[in-house]
């Protein structure tokens, strides 16, 4: 197993990426800016170019400077999902996040085009064999090809592997890779609280990048044994929201809202679906006054 100063634990935001209005680039001071504000609220660690980042808009240069930004600039450690639509964009995209001083990066299967489960295989251990770092596989089936159970058993098995982010929500999948007693992040907020309590090393969480002191306090209070049902409560009632809208785009709605400057959305929405956003926004006005609340108190 790679090795690292300070294991990743806790609460890693999934972080969103501010891009500029004028083109498709990152807005670094923006981001910085972004990444401040969640280290202010208790996060552990950062993760960016992630799903809820957003990473496939981003060219890699641009992914290469902004990672080496956060590292110099964050407080927390830096996890970098250096996931590519080539097994050579990746590597390089690893390498440089590294040499630049992150503390891990994190590899999801091939994306687009379909590939069989051997392939997947063969695609993770080449990236970990080229990048020697902490490597997460990222798991993350409902936007690309699964790293399924026994696959991912057996990544974890080399010792090639620092450990995984399951994203799929399923329980099964907790508990078969939390088994092998490597580290596990969920990337489903909604289980967040019932896997710290069975061993989870964290949660990699799009949430977060929005309502991080909410995640933190599930995190404390599951660790501590505390009843936690009124936070995964106020979760569902966020991500139950949130997921209604093509992703993430209600997730940069709600940072907004906050004060967060974030940049335009991927693609516009349908009618119906701004009617619907108005609704969010007015909703989640309220909602995070409560949340801010209730986390003082």
């Amino acid at each position: 197993m790679p090795s690292q100063e300070k294991p990743l634990r806790g609460v890693l935001p999934a972080v969103i990426t501010p891009r500029n209005h004028d083109d498709v680039s990152v807005d670094t001071a923006a981001a910085i800016d972004l990444l401040q504000f969640l280290e202010s609220k208790g996060v552990d660690a950062h993760t960016i170019f992630g799903s809820t980042g957003e990473f496939l808009h981003f060219d890699q240069d641009d992914r290469v400077r902004y990672a080496a930004a956060a590292a110099k600039h964050c407080k927390v450690p830096i996890l970098v999902n250096a996931s590519h639509s080539t097994l050579d964009g990746s590597v390089h995209l690893a390498r440089e996040a590294m040499d630049a001083g992150a503390a891990g990066v994190m590899v999801m299967a091939p994306y687009y085009y379909r590939y069989t489960q051997p392939s997947i295989r063969a695609y993770c251990l080449e990236f970990a064999a080229r990048v020697k770092a902490p490597v997460y596989l990222y798991n993350i089936p409902i936007f690309t090809n699964e790293i399924e159970i026994p696959t991912g058993l057996d990544l974890l098995s080399t010792g090639a592997f620092a450990g995984i982010k399951d994203s799929t929500g399923r329980w099964e999948n907790f508990e078969a890779f939390v088994g092998t007693g490597l580290p596990v992040f969920t990337g489903s907020d909604l289980i967040y609280s019932r896997a710290a309590r069975a061993g989870a090393a964290g949660t990699i969480s799009g949430m977060a990048s929005v309502v991080p002191e909410l995640m933190v306090a599930t995190d404390h209070a599951a660790r501590s044994g505390a009843d936690t049902t009124a936070l995964d409560a106020r979760i569902a009632e966020f991500v139950n929201r949130a997921m209604s809208f093509p992703f993430p785009i209600a997730f940069k709605e709600a940072a907004a809202i906050r004060g967060l400057k974030t940049g335009p959305a991927a693609s516009p929405l349908g009618p119906e679906e701004c009617r619907r956003m108005e609704q969010f926004r007015g909703w989640f006005k309220e909602w995070i006054q409560e949340i801010e609340a209730s986390v003082r108190a």
